[in-house]
């Protein structure tokens, strides 16, 4: 029988920023090959099929499969609660100004690296965490197509270069004020009980999570930052 391709949007509780898309090819029934003989024209694929409920030849294979979750797809309520442990705590754009400038914090700044380039506070380090999808894989093609069925045609993914590249740069003993666009919360409010993750505090995890013991994250973002007027560079 024929396939139609399908597009199912499954985001992840894990991050409010890359919802991640599987892509799969979804076989089409007619009512005669339905066990209760009601008209059903598709079957969840999450629903497990007998192989009575399968028409004989018919086979059933999936154009894509998502590789294994990463730490920094753990679930938020998970990482909400290891940043709390770790003592991970916000500060507001002008204290942040006051720490790098009196106390050697260096602001690490996980935007994609055009935004760095537009602009960005001066001495801050660049490395970041999601990157426009490089690979051509089965699954790079499927989530190509996911993120384009939505208008988004430069899709991105998790740089996993990201802990390495950091690494480089800044010794586990670093200050580091993690900043992102808009910063984020662990903060509960009436509508948002846990918080709201953001890239920074997905970097900020990472981080405590790979040996670094002074982080921070900048309250507000950087949007805040240059909305207050504080010092901002640029590189084009």
């Amino acid at each position: 029988m024929a396939t139609l391709p399908s597009i199912t949007l499954s985001p992840s509780s894990s991050s409010s920023l890359q919802p991640y898309y599987i892509y799969s090819s979804l076989p089409t029934f007619s009512p005669k090959h339905t066990l209760d003989h009601h008209p059903c024209w598709f079957r969840s694929p999450r629903q497990r099929l007998s192989s009575k409920a399968v028409p004989r030849g018919l086979r059933i294979r999936s154009a894509a499969t998502k590789p294994a979750r990463t730490p920094a797809e753990e679930d938020w309520k998970i990482k909400r609660e290891y940043l709390l442990q770790k003592k991970v705590r916000s500060v507001d754009v002008k204290e942040a100004l006051r720490l790098q400038k009196e106390n050697n914090f260096v602001i690490l700044d996980v935007r994609p690296e055009a935004e760095f380039k537009e602009a960005h506070p001066p001495g801050a380090i660049n490395v970041q965490i999601y990157r426009l999808i490089k690979e051509w894989t089965a699954w790079d093609i499927a989530r190509r197509a996911a993120f384009a069925f939505f208008g988004i045609f430069s899709g991105t993914e998790e740089n996993p270069e990201f802990m390495k590249t950091v690494e480089s740069k800044l010794d586990k003993e670093a200050k580091i004020i993690v900043a992102c666009s808009s910063g984020g919360t662990m903060k509960p409010t009436q509508n948002l009980p846990e918080g709201q993750q953001s890239r920074s505090l997905i970097a900020a995890y990472l981080l405590v999570l790979n040996g670094y013991t002074h982080v921070f994250y900048l309250e507000g973002g950087l949007y805040t930052w240059f909305k207050e007027d504080l010092p901002a560079v640029s590189e084009e």
